[in-house]
């Protein structure tokens, strides 16, 4: 199996190195075929020089396209070259790379073409603030009004696609906070989603973007995002 790991970075100079290295200690201990390919989103510190310097495919975008055009990209990338799946890893450092593996086995053994690595499922692990939770819950909701699929973790990066999903995504992904809405989107194209119990991480180092302000833009952004993609045509 051929995976991409897709690793979209903005401003992660504090992070990129050990979200790399950590990943090609785990392909090595696990015998995965890993291509590691970091997405620099027009990043204003240090990230773009640590990431060329690093044993990884840096693909360097000219402008900040956001989470959602930093993805497309490398899920392009994923698609032009045959991959069999792609997942994301953030770039902050919440995702641990010993958790793959129980994504990519979700995803063999339920033959899933979407498989999110959730939080929420046991509750293990980092929960994330009671605000953001909140948020989570909200999503779940609003997905399962829209959708029917009961996903708990709806904001999780933590991700595999299979061949078909990367189809999909290859032509249309959400922008900005793409998480909640491409579940809408998957589900529009008949794809069969699931999720595994994994733990993740506080974010090991910088800064978060999303704060208070920023949480009410994106609900309200989100939503309306999620329900104009349910009800456009493609």
């Amino acid at each position: 199996m051929k995976i991409a790991i897709i690793v979209p970075a903005y401003n992660e100079s504090k992070n990129i190195k050990n979200v790399v290295e950590e990943l090609i200690a785990i392909a090595k201990a696990e015998r995965l075929l890993l291509t590691i390919i970091v997405v620099n989103d027009c990043s204003t510190d240090d990230t773009a020089h640590i990431i060329d310097l690093l044993p990884c495919i840096a693909l360097h975008l000219p402008i900040n396209l956001g989470i959602g055009g930093a993805m497309q990209t490398g899920f392009k990338f994923a698609f032009q070259n045959n991959f069999d799946f792609a997942i994301q890893v953030d770039g902050d450092g919440q995702h641990p790379a010993s958790e793959l593996s129980k994504i990519i086995a979700g995803a063999a053994e339920n033959n899933w073409d979407i498989t999110i690595g959730s939080r929420y499922l046991r509750n293990d692990g980092f929960q994330s603030t009671r605000s953001r939770r909140i948020g989570i819950k909200y999503f779940s909701r609003l997905n399962k009004l829209l959708t029917g699929f009961e996903i708990y973790d709806t904001t999780s990066g933590f991700r595999l696609l299979n061949k078909k999903a990367i189809a999909i995504v290859n032509n249309y992904y959400p922008d900005e906070y793409p998480e909640p809405e491409s579940i809408v989107l998957y589900s529009k194209n008949k794809l069969r989603i699931g999720e595994v119990q994994v733990q993740m991480r506080e974010r090991q180092g910088g800064i978060s973007s999303i704060n208070t302000a920023a949480a009410i833009y994106y609900m309200l952004k989100v939503t309306l995002s999620t329900v104009f993609t349910r009800i456009r045509s493609y």
